[in-house]
């Protein structure tokens, strides 16, 4: 798409674009001027107007993730880490010592998290699709999880699955494996999962946190369930000696466990997991968990907290 007059212009690659939640996504674009004048400033904005934008670049929900190409005539802007919230449109505009131009009407991006949906027509199987709210703009490969446990070479977005009520399944963009999908069953609501209320989470040390899930077991009773943390095996956190009085794990109605740590170090941050085990079965997944960043002064919560988003 290209917007020009009297020789200034702006060109981007696309106008709509779809990223998973995650990823890192280039925004193409190349502009042209008169070789007579000097350009002065180049800014990427969402916020403000054509006349008076906010330049990303000074924008604290983008900190550390952005970057403009510095090639001649290029303007490709690049996100990394791709958030939901920063689904908007974004436009180039460039400053000049004769006159100031923005290419109209910019490029809309979509950024989308991922969900299984379960078609169950015929009477054995289940075919599942991992879908995304928006078409994606490339062709990715996809991870498929079982009851919480990679699945080997199933790299399509498309999975048939026997229709086992205690089955879960989950999926994943290869490469982003921290933003998979909500694990949902193939047949009823009584499958084996565990699903986590947030992904991210950040802190202030010397504070509470309460890190939660929604958990189910298809075979009763379950003997034992616990939360454990990245990087020391499956303790269970109760016994552990660095947790020792800070952790308590309460359950405010059936099926939703949560782990509160009290008086928070730095060295709390971690990813947690929660697991649960039957006779015959065991939930100790290879799914992403909850990830808990502590940092250690208040002026340090806004860049945190923005990254947990």
């Amino acid at each position: 798409m290209v917007q020009s007059q009297n020789d200034y212009a702006v060109t981007y690659t696309s106008t709509q674009i779809c990223a998973v939640k995650g990823s890192t996504v280039d925004i193409g674009c190349s502009f042209k001027h008169p070789s007579r004048v000097n350009v002065l400033k180049r800014v990427w904005f969402t916020k403000g107007n054509n006349y008076n934008p906010e330049d990303l670049k000074t924008d604290p929900a983008y900190a550390g993730r952005v970057s403009y190409s510095s090639h001649w005539k290029s303007c490709t802007l690049t996100i990394r880490d791709l958030r939901e919230s920063d689904s908007a449109v974004y436009k180039f505009r460039f400053e000049t010592d004769w006159k100031d131009f923005t290419g109209l009407p910019g490029v809309t991006l979509t950024v989308t998290a991922l969900r299984v949906h379960v078609d169950t027509s015929y009477s054995n199987w289940a075919t599942l699709t991992c879908q995304s709210s928006c078409r994606l703009n490339y062709r990715p490969s996809y991870i498929w999880y079982k009851n919480g446990h990679k699945i080997s070479r199933r790299n399509q977005y498309r999975y048939s699955a026997n229709l086992n009520p205690s089955d879960s399944y989950s999926c994943a963009v290869t490469g982003h494996e921290d933003f998979s999908s909500p694990s949902v069953c193939v047949r009823d609501d009584s499958c084996n999962r565990v699903n986590y209320s947030n992904r991210r989470i950040c802190a202030v040390k010397g504070s509470s946190v309460d890190i939660s899930c929604t958990y189910n077991s298809y075979e009763s009773p379950i003997q034992s369930k616990s939360w454990f943390r990245s990087g020391r095996g499956s303790e269970d956190l109760t016994e552990d000696s660095q947790y020792a009085g800070r952790v308590e794990v309460t359950e405010t109605e059936r099926g939703r466990s949560t782990l509160r740590i009290r008086d928070l170090t730095e060295s709390d941050s971690a990813e947690y997991h929660f697991k649960f085990k039957t006779q015959s079965f065991e939930w100790k997944s290879s799914l992403p968990g909850t990830t808990l960043t502590v940092t250690d002064l208040q002026v340090k919560m806004l860049q945190c907290f923005l990254l947990c988003q």
